[in-house]
């Protein structure tokens, strides 16, 4: 279902570092098929919005730009001059699209290039409960139903329950929270905290006049960036400007501050949702019903196990695991990560000491 006047805002950045030595700085994760979808995750992420909004438009880096692009034929791809996290990509794409389309019920929605959801109705449900939210000037996001207690993620407080036309729930937002400990997790979980995916719908003006109130010379550069973007004068104003904007998510640029405002809804959802975040989330997607089975990206025959459990292998040759519950073995023509399931979020420790040895052409 097409929402009228909706255009989705597509961030694609970021290394994945927890998925190294497959995902790198100029190969990240939603370049890759790690769901066996045979498409990419940017792919799936692009067909997934297609379907609701009047456009997609991606914000990716200099560096794979134009592989983006190849990836997403159909969509318009705003290629940064430098990372700066989400909030100025989204800012950024917000503007452009405000100058394109001058009218005061445009609703952008943000969403990752690289999640997995597997439940496209409650998606869609979702989706058209945050932009009936959003024509009302309220920020929304998207809260996932947690199931189980999770420390990779951060949480949603909700608070007072509203209903929307469509008869979808929505909770005014009270906080958000940090990636927690596990007895914190457990605490929020059973008080209903939901997980914080990362996902915002908003007016395009709402969003840009909290933006400038909060961070004014942010919403300034980037202003002036998009007036250029569409002009002879889009390399030279960005590469002038770009570098002097702050790094900063837009969770803590806009959800945090404007939640103790009562400026931000939540729809919670059972999306069926991972972030695809580390090589334990992949191991738990590819495994199905059965988390004690074994996960090979590749030829299957290359995987032998001996008291080995839930082994997730990406192999170039035979790989035997004896005796290692949740063994992590990814190959590539230069590198092999050797961990466990426990330990995949460690991998981007891992990446960080290769950087301190200097072998930065491994990132």
């Amino acid at each position: 279902m097409a929402y009228e006047s909706f255009r989705a805002i597509v961030p694609a950045g970021g290394a994945g570092r927890r998925l190294w030595p497959v995902s790198r700085q100029v190969n990240p994760k939603f370049l890759h098929d790690f769901t066996g979808s045979g498409s990419s995750l940017l792919q799936v992420t692009v067909d997934r919005l297609n379907t609701m909004a009047d456009e997609v438009v991606v914000v990716s880096g200099q560096t794979y730009a134009q592989v983006v692009q190849e990836h997403v034929p159909a969509c318009a791809v705003l290629a940064e001059p430098l990372p700066r996290d989400s909030m100025p990509a989204i800012a950024l794409a917000t503007a452009v699209l405000m100058i394109r389309y001058p009218r005061e019920d445009l609703v952008v929605g943000s969403f990752a290039a690289d999640h997995h959801i597997t439940n496209r109705e409650a998606f869609e449900h979702a989706v058209g409960a945050a932009v009936e939210l959003a024509r009302r000037d309220e920020v929304v996001t998207l809260g996932i139903a947690p199931t189980h207690p999770a420390t990779a993620y951060g949480y949603i407080h909700p608070g007072e329950e509203h209903h929307t036309e469509a008869g979808v729930v929505a909770h005014r937002v009270e906080g958000f929270e940090e990636k927690p400990d596990a007895q914190t997790a457990a605490t929020y979980v059973s008080q209903g905290y939901v997980w914080n995916a990362g996902m915002y719908v908003a007016r395009s003006h709402v969003l840009f006049d909290h933006l400038r109130r909060l961070h004014p010379d942010l919403a300034e550069g980037v202003w002036e960036v998009a007036q250029a973007w569409d002009s002879p004068r889009r390399r030279e104003v960005a590469e002038r400007i770009w570098p002097t904007l702050p790094s900063v998510s837009i969770d803590h640029a806009l959800a945090e501050p404007l939640a103790p405002e009562n400026q931000v809804m939540v729809v919670p959802a059972d999306l069926g949702w991972s972030d695809i975040g580390d090589w334990d989330a992949i191991g738990s997607i590819l495994s199905g019903q059965d988390p004690r089975a074994p996960v090979v990206l590749g030829q299957s025959s290359r995987l032998t196990t001996v008291d080995a459990p839930g082994a997730v292998v990406a192999p170039s040759k035979q790989v035997v695991v004896v005796g290692i519950e949740g063994a992590v073995v990814i190959e590539t023509d230069d590198a092999i990560l050797v961990t466990t399931r426990q330990q995949a979020q460690q991998v981007k420790a891992a990446t960080e000491k290769l950087a301190e040895q200097g072998l930065d052409h491994l990132l």
